[in-house]
């Protein structure tokens, strides 16, 4: 629990492939705090989709607990693109067309592929900034913050990744 499920598998696929005698990927290092996201069900459900856009694989997607967490251990193996798109492809094959949230939470894995590319470690919004830290540093533009400028919150997620593919 202290080290979150995310970075648990992670680091279970390394040390696997390193007893194997494998060369493992290095993962994502890029660490996601978007205080207008609800990475799971129970969050979003209690909070509302007024305040937060829903991200996560729902229950109604995939119903069997047990394919769920295997869904997000791929996830959250993703390195590349190519991954990713492949990851998209199988899940569409298998569960069908995503809803609101899937589309979310790929969106999240996007930002953090496209951060990890320029050597963010950190991409954080709070109160409509975005907070982006590389090599323990923050990144201004004209001194200050980037601020997301869309009221809509479900374009907030597609405003995020265009910044950080700017960079």
């Amino acid at each position: 629990m202290a080290v979150g499920f995310d970075l648990y598998c992670q680091l279970l696929k390394q040390a696997v492939a390193q007893l194997k005698g494998e060369r493992s990927r290095a993962r994502l290092e890029v660490d996601l705090r978007l205080d207008f996201a609800a990475t799971n069900e129970a969050e979003f459900v209690k909070t509302g989709p007024e305040t937060r856009v829903p991200a996560f694989i729902p229950t109604g997607y995939v119903t069997d607990p047990t394919l769920r967490i295997q869904a997000y251990r791929h996830l959250a193996e993703v390195t590349t693109r190519e991954q990713l798109d492949r990851l998209r492809k199988e899940w569409r094959d298998r569960f069908g067309k995503f809803p609101e949230a899937v589309d979310n939470l790929m969106l999240l894995t996007e930002i953090k592929l496209s951060a990890a590319k320029a050597g963010l470690t950190r991409v954080e919004v709070r109160e409509a900034k975005l907070m982006l830290t590389r090599r323990g540093d923050f990144i201004l533009v004209g001194g200050k913050f980037p601020r997301i400028s869309t009221d809509r919150i479900e374009r907030q997620l597609a405003e995020v990744l265009e910044l950080i593919r700017k960079l």
